[in-house]
């Protein structure tokens, strides 16, 4: 019988990480790197100021293919694709029908007329491909995320293709004779590039980029990067019980899409009624971060809960993000507590940390 360890997924971009020393964690039923040597401070400050490289091999890839594919996803997913073309990238969400939370949130690449790459998270790909149908393709292909002000300059040394692909559109380039594929989507805050190579070339093309300047991160620096930028992690500000609509994300929901989707009943009722919570930021007076689970207190009462916490390096406080009361405004004192302790802090705006793109 083989232990949890050995049963664990690895990328293509295994024996790279481990070469460099990197800090290997269980993440999403996947082996992947915590942190390399220099630390996730290093990283985190390397990709707000440079550039970074991570590997994102554990995100699944469902590929839809052939006349029906739009269809099966039009009909599964909460956004409209008709609102883009071939080509192009678009967030998206898979919902559980009887009370619309969020069981997946996903990109889509619509690759061309009739070919769809369906990114699901890690621990969600046989559910995705159960709800759409079509082909996982995880295995075949590595997936390289490439951001920092200065990544498109650098990934341009490497694949000049690769890195003119535009915002949130997809672009096939061939390296080193090798069909790729480059999305300009990303899970920073930073402008960004995410590379899908096939795990033959894979290697190669990490060697290529870190020669490039880029600096490897780990899930450590992609963690905090993404809650500075308020992007929401399934698990923690999306998943079981919570909806689109109390997450800040009604933007994915195309309410009159012809098709429908599974969960619109379940919205719509929410819409009509208002949201009992909402998705909210707030910063510790020090550095002492909120942590996942904490309650947050206001004026003597428990008005939310803490869904992801970590220290900013850009902001050198903590900050967390939590589901609360809508009442309790921007501006609010509060205290976040958790065994017993409780940290002051202070409701704010989102983002912690603006996006650059």
């Amino acid at each position: 019988m083989s232990s949890p360890i050995e049963s664990l997924r690895r990328s293509p971009l295994d024996g790279a990480h481990r070469a460099s020393q990197a800090k290997m964690v269980p993440f999403g039923g996947w082996e992947m790197p915590l942190a390399y040597p220099g630390g996730t401070l290093a990283e985190h400050m390397a990709c707000r100021s440079d550039a970074a490289a991570f590997d994102v091999s554990h995100l699944g890839t469902v590929r839809l293919e052939g006349p029906d594919a739009k269809a099966a996803l039009q009909a599964a997913f909460t956004n409209d694709l008709d609102k883009i073309s071939p080509g192009r990238a678009q967030y998206t969400h898979l919902l559980d029908d009887a009370d619309g939370s969020v069981l997946d949130d996903i990109i889509v690449w619509w690759v061309d007329e009739e070919r769809f790459d369906v990114m699901p998270n890690a621990s969600n790909t046989a559910r995705v491909r159960r709800a759409v149908g079509g082909t996982d393709v995880t295995s075949e292909r590595a997936v390289v995320a490439l951001a920092g002000p200065s990544a498109r300059r650098k990934l341009a040394t490497v694949s000049p293709e690769a890195a003119s692909v535009g915002r949130f559109r997809v672009a096939p380039f061939v390296w080193r004779g090798v069909h790729c594929l480059a999305a300009g989507t990303g899970y920073t805050g930073e402008d960004g590039v995410e590379c899908s190579i096939p795990a033959s070339a894979a290697a190669d093309f990490w060697e290529s980029v870190c020669v490039a300047g880029f600096r490897p991160a780990g899930l450590g620096a992609r963690d905090t990067l993404r809650l500075e930028a308020a992007l929401p992690l399934h698990g923690h500000e999306l998943g079981p019980g919570i909806t689109p609509l109390q997450a800040g994300l009604a933007w994915v929901i195309a309410w009159d899409k012809a098709a429908g989707f599974p969960g619109r009943a379940a919205l719509e009722r929410e819409r009509r009624a208002g949201v009992s919570r909402v998705l909210a930021g707030v910063i510790a007076d020090g550095r002492q971060p909120p942590r996942a689970g904490a309650t947050v207190v206001f004026d003597g009462k428990v008005v939310g809960e803490v869904t992801s916490g970590n220290f900013s390096p850009v902001m050198e406080r903590g900050i967390g993000l939590a589901l609360m009361e809508p009442s309790c405004e921007v501006g609010a004192a509060v205290e976040v507590e958790a065994r017993g302790r409780r940290v002051a802090a202070t409701v704010c705006a989102l983002p912690f940390v603006a996006k650059k793109h």
